[in-house]
């Protein structure tokens, strides 16, 4: 059966360069997704795939 889920979110503020934000802008357009969300997905891919050291 479909089941909707909805994820529990927070909002925090984050201060970030210019030109990587200029940068994420473009891949969100190009992708057609929304900044929240690609800047999401990076953060979850940088997590899963940080160093152990």
């Amino acid at each position: 059966m479909f089941k909707i889920v909805r994820e529990e979110m927070v909002n925090k503020t984050f201060r970030l360069p210019v030109d990587l934000v200029e940068k994420l802008q473009t891949i969100a357009q190009n992708k057609k997704i929304s900044l929240n969300n690609l800047v999401k997905q990076c953060c979850e891919y940088a997590l899963e795939n940080l160093d152990k050291d």
